[in-house]
């Protein structure tokens, strides 16, 4: 919806970025929740002013957590295994942003997502999922009974993804014989060190 790139990291930056987004998107009082991370720019008194003015809810992730924001985990993730991920920083802000617009671009307009059944953020934002979705069912249906001996299994399931998360076996409770096998599982014994441990100053 919203990013940019700056020479500093300060919560007057980050509010401005928010307020932007907010504005520009038409955002209501109370209607959305920001998930972030609990840097210094998130959690200072300018970005939380501003987010009470605007009537957004801040979010800050939990410690150990890697699934609290799955979207902009998905997106971290994506921009490192890209081939043109520069490996030497950039040179300036300008060639920075230059950079950033073009994977945008291609993030939110041609790359389809799978944790979100496999279209792009800016369908899913503009509300197209669903319409795209069901033709996409009707098309898999409709090739499976023409051809039922090359497709014997059910086509895949096209419904819009109402949530989405990193991990949901974490979510699920572990059976017990599992967590048995879990208490009963020996500890390795630790190897000698060949080094006495470095004390760090």
């Amino acid at each position: 919806m919203g990013w940019h790139v700056c020479a500093q990291e300060c919560n007057v930056l980050a509010s401005d970025i928010v307020c932007d987004i907010c504005h520009r998107e038409g955002v209501q009082k109370n209607q959305i929740t920001l998930h972030s991370d609990n840097g210094g720019p998130m959690k200072g008194a300018t970005m939380l002013g501003t987010l009470q003015t605007l009537g957004v809810a801040p979010s800050p992730s939990r410690p150990s957590a890697s699934n609290d924001n799955p979207y902009s985990e998905s997106l971290f993730k994506t921009l490192h295994y890209r081939p043109e991920h520069p490996v030497q920083p950039f040179t300036s802000p300008d060639v920075a942003r230059t950079w950033f617009t073009e994977l945008f671009e291609w993030y939110n307009t041609e790359h389809r997502h799978g944790s979100i059944c496999y279209v792009t953020p800016d369908q899913r934002h503009a509300g197209e999922d669903s319409k795209l979705l069901s033709a996409r069912a009707v098309a898999c249906e409709s090739a499976r009974t023409k051809n039922p001996r090359r497709r014997t299994r059910t086509t895949r399931n096209w419904s819009p993804i109402q949530r989405a998360h990193l991990n949901p076996d974490d979510d699920k409770p572990t059976p017990k014989a599992s967590r048995k096998k879990i208490r009963q599982r020996k500890k390795v014994p630790s190897l000698p060190q060949i080094c006495p441990t470095p004390h760090w100053i």
